[in-house]
């Protein structure tokens, strides 16, 4: 899976707004553990500055009646049991006050036809809220139409065509659609033939029971049926809209609405809510744009004009809505980075905070888990750099569940990995995959540090033949089990030792001769392990039928000139001057610190070398 950069940025509220919006962090005794870290918002802002559109700048606080109003229709229940209860977030250390993000904005909105919202929206697009996440059409409660309205509707015609429904229903109910010319359902077909007579009673019929059972729902309609509803639920925690309700009758809507508009009577029919530009919140209907004006114009000369009307709204925006920067940003101490991006690895969030962030360390995780939920259900945070020969990673599991056992999509295979024994990098998905593109179905592949087969079983979907090799035995497990899990394990033979030693087996025997690439992308020491390449044919007499593979070998470079000092270093390993290289950049690992790539064909003279050899047996 390609992920994004572990890069930071800096905290990008204005500069006025860093002095009057800051987040306190009170340190408070508790009877449970010490040092608990309660993060509360500064509501006095005083800055002007503000972005356009939704923002934790702007907006105000609700009071309590009004957010346990605006929490109808908000699955609490799953809300809660996401981020856990108040007992488990003091034991990590970090208590986070969701009620403190719940804003109120006011709004005006337009509340038409239900039949006609889609056509309006376009022709008002640009005078609409346009929010993220926002849709500028809403329903509340009680828009749909009541059974005392439509008996206050009056229409013959519809009272016909309604009469003519429920004659055809009766019909069909009883059974006397038949004669009508239309067809029977399926339960009233099945009924008829089990009470059809022959000279031996009843007929049989084998399949009676399947003539009126539902079909089965595939299963793909059934995950979207669940992601529908789970969409859905997400919309509730989101957001809420609701229509302010001044009590007052028809006189309060007058200066609001202009005149003419403020005795409308009961709501005739369904309706829905065009929320309008923050900009026009309390406006009159005179002074709205021109599209608006022409609106309401054409739907008083029309019998129409009691379907339109301008209302005030309240949206309430909650914790689940803002991004994961503001909630950083707003927690955070003035002027420190906010981490702003990660590595995942699967279900896993891979963080690299640094030492300003520590204290911090479990608020910005809940904070990662909340916003990246249900994808993300695990987030770490690397301790250490990597020393050991397995190149694996400490690891500190801030927040959600403790597996680090996961499973990794990438270039269409899947890759069960354990980040706490063996190593991979998400970030390189883009290189390995420029790697695959030289590969050829003549080609057979040598992988010496092959890790858990992310090159290794890519490659075997289009080589001949792959020979993959690491010296981590955990790494080792979990690639045999990946070649089974991808059914690629009859084009892959898989093997456990030390590079140099795996490197002088395969070309001492036959395999070797059939050897046309050699990947090495161990940064930290396979430019040092290429001298196991130096004599690989001293015993072969002559090089008729050997193949002289080409070897793509990645490392580090810290000086200058990286491409330069890496050359340097491949040609005093293969103790050979005359090695034409080609070099590229893959990545900036860190400030001053870059990761490259050397491919090149193996030079008979280092092949056939006689100088002695330094590798370790």
């Amino acid at each position: 899976m390609v992920s994004k950069l572990s890069l930071f940025r800096a905290n990008s509220l204005p500069f006025p707004v860093f002095s009057s919006y800051s987040a306190r962090f009170i340190h408070k005794p508790y009877p449970k553990p010490k040092n608990l870290i309660f993060c509360v918002f500064s509501n006095n802002l005083t800055s002007t500055t503000v972005p356009y559109g939704p923002s934790l700048l702007k907006g105000k606080k609700p009071l309590l009646d009004d957010l346990r109003l605006a929490s109808i229709g908000r699955d609490r229940d799953a809300h809660r049991s996401k981020i856990g209860d108040l007992e488990e977030s003091i034991e990590k250390g970090v208590l986070l006050n969701e009620d403190e993000f719940t804003k109120v904005f006011e709004i005006s909105a337009i509340r038409v036809p239900a039949k006609d919202c889609f056509a309006l929206e376009n022709r008002l697009r640009g005078h609409l809220l346009n929010w993220p996440r926002i849709r500028n059409i809403a329903r509340v409660p009680g828009d749909e139409i009541e059974e005392d309205v439509v008996k206050l509707l009056g229409r013959e015609t519809e009272d016909e065509e309604e009469d003519s429904i429920v004659d055809s229903v009766d019909r069909r109910i009883r059974g006397k659609a038949e004669g009508d010319g239309e067809k029977l359902s399926s339960v009233l077909h099945r009924d008829k033939l089990a009470r059809t007579f022959n000279s031996t009673g009843y007929l049989k019929f084998r399949n009676l029971a399947k003539i009126s059972r539902p079909k089965r729902k595939r299963k793909t309609e059934k995950a979207t049926e669940r992601k529908e509803k789970e969409n859905g639920s997400r919309r509730n925690e989101m957001a809420v809209v609701e229509v302010v309700e001044d009590g007052g009758g028809a006189e309060d809507f007058e200066g609001l609405l202009g005149e003419g508009y403020g005795s409308r009577g009961r709501w005739r029919g369904s309706t829905r809510l065009l929320l309008l530009d923050e900009k026009y919140s309390g406006e009159q209907v005179q002074d709205l744009p021109e599209a608006i004006k022409v609106l309401f114009a054409e739907a008083k000369m029309t019998d129409e004009s009691l379907s339109f009307e301008l209302v005030k709204c309240r949206v309430t925006l909650f914790y689940d809505y803002w991004p994961m920067i503001e909630i950083l940003e707003a927690v955070l101490p003035k002027g420190m980075i906010v981490p702003s991006a990660f590595e995942m690895v699967g279900h896993i969030a891979h963080l690299n905070l640094r030492d300003e962030h520590l204290p911090y360390k479990r608020l910005i995780a809940k904070v990662v888990l909340d916003k990246n939920q249900p994808k993300i259900q695990t987030v770490v945070n690397k301790i250490d750099p990597i020393h050991n020969d397995f190149r694996t990673m400490q690891l500190e599991v801030l927040a959600g569940n403790h597996s680090l056992v996961t499973l990794v999509v990438e270039n269409g295979l899947r890759f069960h990995v354990d980040l706490a024994r063996v190593y991979w990098n998400s970030k390189l998905g883009t290189e390995r995959q420029r790697l695959l593109l030289g590969f050829d179905q003549n080609d057979v592949v040598c992988d010496v540090f092959a890790g858990v087969g992310p090159i290794a079983l890519a490659a075997a979907r289009i080589v001949k033949r792959v020979y993959a090799n690491d010296l981590n035995p955990h790494a080792v497990e979990f690639m045999e089990q990946n070649s089974v899990v991808n059914k690629l394990e009859k084009r892959i033979e898989i093997f456990n030792m030390d590079g140099r030693r795996f490197i002088k087996a395969m070309f001492s025997s036959d395999k070797g001769r059939k050897f046309t690439q050699v990947v090495m992308n161990l940064p930290k020491d396979a430019a040092e392990s290429l001298d196991a390449f130096r004599g690989v044919y001293n015993d072969r007499q002559g090089d008729d039928g050997l193949s002289f593979p080409t070897i793509h070998v990645y490392g580090f470079s810290k000086a200058p000139d990286p491409e330069f000092d890496f050359h340097e270093r491949i040609r005093i390993a293969l103790s050979e001057v005359a090695v034409d290289v080609k070099m590229r950049k893959v990545r900036l690992v860190a400030p001053g610190k870059w990761m490259l790539c050397a491919s090149f064909i193996l030079p008979k003279s280092v092949a056939f070398s006689r100088k002695n050899l330094s590798y370790v047996d």
